[in-house]
């Protein structure tokens, strides 16, 4: 009873902010939507002292002041991440294409022109709705996957309206749709699939190196690849003034040697390096809040996710999204999402 009490508590909450916020005029919510950054900075709640830790490995040279600077920066940068996602609905295909500026997508057009399937992997930077929408009024419709949301109906609303942008979003959970086998047909048939692709701390994530340290990406952009023959392309995102700029990388092409689990490896290896290099660059537009490498982790998710390598039963680790809605980032209870 009192879970449903906070579900429907919440539905409400985000509905009628995200109903009120298009009709702001877009100054006052972009002040609105800075507040909320600010105060939750201010406050040095968990999520914004997590952000501390993961952006010291990105910038270790950075002293108190410069930290702090950075990570209300990058509060503000994730708060706009929310306040142009619930603003989206009222943008239009002018605004939309305006307002991003993308380098390399002549990379992309060439591979869907030539009848091949391509994946395009992102980390958790900038605005991946704003850039779904932008491929979208570009005229390239493609799929994506979404983890489930609490309250479901909350989950619904993301779901229609990242469909209302032009996405197919298939449910990670939960759905008799098996979501690898849709994502390998829609390949297979020369189409687009775009993944959020720089964080799976569960058993099966593939470990990486990032910032000279361990932690462990998703096998599912390299593994889709490797299945259907689709072009693999990294893509960054940051902001740039009121602009977003994005960058299409070149293919990160299959191995020629190793077995399939070893070219997975490798190639996801590649897309770290790669999403290092742009981090490093605009180190306020990666929205990671959450414990990324495998150093942060508790020692019994350590230990059990090692387990289950090792053939154990026990590592099933829970997947925790990189993206929370707005009250969780200001430390209040709230329900999660995924920007994947």
């Amino acid at each position: 009873m009192k879970d449903r009490v906070v579900d429907r508590l919440v539905y409400t909450a985000y509905a009628a902010g995200w109903g009120a916020l298009k009709h702001l005029p877009e100054p006052a919510a972009r002040a609105l939507f800075d507040r909320l950054a600010d105060s939750a900075w201010r406050r040095r709640g968990k999520r914004v002292l997590q952000l501390e830790a993961n952006l010291l490995r990105v910038c270790p040279e950075a002293d108190e002041a410069r930290l702090r600077e950075l990570s209300r920066a990058g509060m503000r940068s994730y708060m706009r991440y929310w306040q142009e996602s619930f603003r989206l609905p009222v943008w239009g295909r002018g605004r939309v294409l305006r307002d991003v500026r993308v380098e390399g997508f002549e990379l992309l057009q060439e591979v869907l022109e030539s009848g091949r399937g391509a994946v395009i992997a992102l980390p958790h930077m900038g605005n991946w709705d704003l850039a779904g929408a932008w491929v979208a009024s570009r005229g390239y419709q493609f799929t994506t996957v979404a983890e489930r949301l609490k309250p479901e109906r909350l989950f619904d609303r993301f779901v229609a309206f990242r469909e209302s942008l032009g996405m197919e979003v298939l449910a990670l959970t939960g759905s008799s749709v098996s979501v690898v086998g849709t994502l390998a047909r829609r390949l297979r048939a020369g189409g687009l699939v775009c993944l959020v692709g720089d964080r799976d701390l569960s058993d099966a994530g593939i470990e990486v190196t990032f910032f000279g340290e361990a932690t462990r990406m998703p096998a599912g952009p390299a593994a889709l690849c490797q299945r259907t023959g689709a072009a693999l392309l990294p893509v960054s995102l940051w902001y740039e003034g009121r602009t977003m700029r994005g960058r299409v990388h070149p293919e990160v092409v299959v191995p020629a040697e190793g077995d399939r689990a070893e070219k997975t490896r490798a190639m996801t290896q590649a897309m770290a390096a790669v999403w290092e290099s742009e981090i490093r660059e605009h180190p306020e537009d990666w929205h990671m809040l959450q414990r990324f490498w495998l150093a942060d982790l508790p020692v019994r998710e350590t230990v059990e996710a090692g387990a289950a390598r090792s053939g154990g039963a026990a590592g099933r680790a829970v997947r925790e999204p990189a993206v929370r809605p707005p009250a969780e980032a200001a430390g209040e209870p709230a329900a999660e999402a995924s920007g994947a």
